[in-house]
């Protein structure tokens, strides 16, 4: 073989197993004057640089002269968009710079690094692979052609059509990136030995957001066992592209199946078979779940009355007051923050041609916490939006759905198989759907008592709901949100498994708000949930709000709990508060019997 393939081949297929990842003293820091962060850069390196240098981290020649300040980078600097490698490169350079001035830069595993390494190229850009292909050597190409012919091609397939194939799965420069990202290669060694999580000044810094699992595992879990699978996983693999049992141009997900066709020769080494085990193993790690570090997302979508106490353990557990996460883009596209500041999320879209949005630096300091744009505007951290249900015209918050509901005119109204009142209405700009109920009783607006409440105790279950007068008939208009199905629908496909909050706490806390308002009645058909992550939305409240203690019949056998953060919210409502919420939508009577059960939810044991 050639002199510099063999070499091309060998940094490729290096796997020397004992590299560990980032040492605990670099996980923790305190006493730092000042932080910067940016998240989810995805190759936006023009945006990534402008927004450094507003944020005073970098200047005009790209040199680092933000001093002792702390820049963190909170995962996914690659795939989708065109410059990862040069954002890469100059966070490299900024290492050495910010520690010689008394700062540091910490970059962070996100899901896309961890992707990349393990061999899951789905989101690659063509220009990603681009910026390799000069340090790609045809006889590199032609090595793993014939292998991919060899073994990965169907019997059938004609020469020509295979090489057409070949190069569009594995454009020029795709040989050469997984080189670069390979467990010795410039950037795989590199990213090999960053963490998942850091905390500066009792402030957690993370890619997805803190799970459960986090507050299990603790740091040491999540940055020690959890990054170095990743690590084993990575030399493991290489080792069996060694052996021919794996291929570069195998994805991540084949790796399993794969594995388990193969069949061992007699001559089969130990190593080759502790690398087939190991890796059909870590193929599973709880760094690649739902609910792990790089991947989880309950810390924007669960309901605060959900995710409250879930968090308030994992950042006991880090010893973290708040947490700064990415990976999910904000609505609006600016950076927000839920439970009063004690989650703050910055991925606003900074690639603007994928996600429409820019970039941003969310800077702490003496002076409290601010967020810069890339165009040198600085504002504040604003709340989250309440969003339960598809949006109309994507991004109508709830106080607009409540005007249009309100006040837009009806340009339709039909009425559906199962003898809902659909009512259209639009303002010109916006048109939304919505279902009308007549009043049930004097002075009694059921769906509008729920959303109502839901908005008092941060639930996020229950759709916009108004009083309106329709064709004189008086009643309720509650949003219908588009692209959802209902709880008999689901059980029937069998779906909702990938949700972003796990369905059974979304239950639980469905029981909870069932319990508190002693609904009667809730059926299947009023369990509805959105399509585009799994949120439960709760509807049909005609036989709640009984003016009765306890709670109701159906409910008693049902297994459900309440936490802190349930209890210290309904240790809010009070009778005056209820009342003056909810005295239109519901009688004296339904208010009083309201907030005795609010108190007996409050001191609960």
């Amino acid at each position: 073989m050639h002199k510099a393939l063999i070499k091309t081949t060998l940094l490729l297929l290096g796997f020397a197993l004992s590299v560990a990842p980032a040492r605990a003293s670099e996980w923790q820091f305190d006493g730092v004057s000042r932080i910067v962060a940016i998240a989810d850069v995805h190759g936006a390196y023009d945006a990534m640089v402008e927004a450094m240098q507003s944020a005073e981290v970098v200047d005009a020649d790209l040199s680092w002269v933000a001093g002792d300040a702390h820049l963190v980078i909170v995962g996914d600097l690659l795939d989708r968009g065109p410059d990862s490698r040069p954002a890469m490169d100059l966070l490299m350079q900024l290492e050495g710079e910010a520690e010689a001035a008394g700062g540091r830069v910490h970059v962070l595993i996100g899901n896309h690094e961890a992707m990349n390494l393990m061999g899951d190229m789905r989101y690659v850009s063509a220009w990603e692979y681009a910026a390799f292909a000069d340090e790609e050597q045809p006889e590199e190409r032609e090595r793993w052609f014939a292998a991919y012919a060899q073994q990965r091609a169907p019997a059938d397939q004609a020469p020509e059509a295979l090489a057409t194939v070949f190069r569009q799965k594995f454009p020029a420069g795709y040989f050469a990136h997984r080189r670069a990202f390979s467990s010795e290669g410039k950037y795989g060694e590199w990213l090999l030995s960053k963490p998942a999580i850091v905390v500066i000044n009792r402030t957690a810094f993370v890619h997805g957001g803190l799970s459960p699992m986090v507050e299990q595992i603790g740091l040491q879990g999540v940055n020690g066992r959890l990054i170095g699978e990743m690590g084993d996983y990575v030399r493991h693999v290489e080792r069996l592209y060694m052996a021919g049992v794996l291929l570069p141009t195998d994805n991540f997900h084949d790796h399993p199946a794969i594995l388990a066709r193969h069949m061992p020769g007699l001559d089969t080494s130990v190593d080759v078979l502790q690398s087939i085990e190991a890796v059909k193993k870590l193929n599973g790690s709880s760094l690649n779940a739902l609910d792990g570090p790089l991947w989880y997302r309950g810390n924007v979508v669960c309901s605060e009355l959900i995710e409250d106490d879930k968090l308030a353990g994992a950042l006991e557990a880090i010893g973290a007051d708040r947490v700064v996460i990415g990976h999910t883009p904000t609505p609006g596209r600016q950076v927000l923050e839920r439970l009063d500041g004690k989650i703050i999320q910055i991925d606003t879209g900074m690639l603007n041609n994928y996600y429409g949005g820019s970039a941003n630096a969310l800077v702490i300091d003496a002076d409290g916490v601010s967020a810069v744009n890339q165009d040198g505007t600085i504002n504040a951290a604003k709340r989250r939006p309440r969003s339960v249900g598809t949006r109309p015209q994507g991004r109508l918050s709830s106080s607009q759905i409540e005007s249009l509901l309100a006040g837009g005119e009806v340009v339709a109204r039909r009425e559906t198989e199962s003898g809902e009142d659909i009512v259209t209405v639009s303002d010109g700009a916006a048109t939304l759907e919505a279902v009308f109920d007549k009043r049930k009783g004097r002075g009694f607006y059921p769906e509008v008592a729920a959303y109502r409440l839901d908005t008092l105790i941060n639930l996020e279950m229950v759709p916009v709901a108004v009083v309106r007068e329709i064709d004189g008939d008086e009643g309720s208009l509650r949003f219908r949100p588009k692209n959802f199905i209902d709880e008999l629908q689901r059980q029937e496909e069998r779906s909702g498994g990938a949700a972003w909050c796990d369905l059974e706490e979304q239950w639980n806390a469905m029981f909870v708000f069932d319990a508190l308002i002693y609904n009667e009645g809730r059926t299947g058909e009023d369990i509805l949930y959105s399509l585009d992550f799994w949120q439960l939305m709760l509807v049909g409240h005609d036989s709640a709000f009984r003016a009765r203690k306890g709670v109701p019949n159906r409910l008693q056998s049902v297994p459900y709990e309440a936490g802190e953060a349930w209890k210290d919210a309904a240790a809010e409502l009070s009778k005056e508060t209820l009342s003056d919420a909810l005295g239109d939508v519901l009688d004296e009577k339904r208010v009083k019997a309201l907030a005795a059960r609010a108190e007996a939810l409050a001191t609960s044991d």
